[in-house]
């Protein structure tokens, strides 16, 4: 029998870095937490990548 990989905490990080910009709560909270609108959230998602630091940055946060 195999055994069981170990969890780790790795993905998660790696998770609450991005924005995924095709995932409607993702794109309302970060659009909530800069204060601009959806579709000005996917616009920066689209230009910079889904980098969470480059789309804030983007937005003027």
């Amino acid at each position: 029998m195999a055994k069981a990989k170990k969890q780790t905490a790795r993905g998660r990080k790696q998770d609450r870095a991005r924005v995924a910009a095709g995932q409607d709560y993702e794109v309302g909270y970060e659009a909530k937490k800069t204060r601009r609108s959806a579709p000005a959230v996917k616009k920066a998602v689209k230009k910079v990548g889904n980098s969470r630091k480059k789309v804030e940055k983007r937005l003027g946060r």
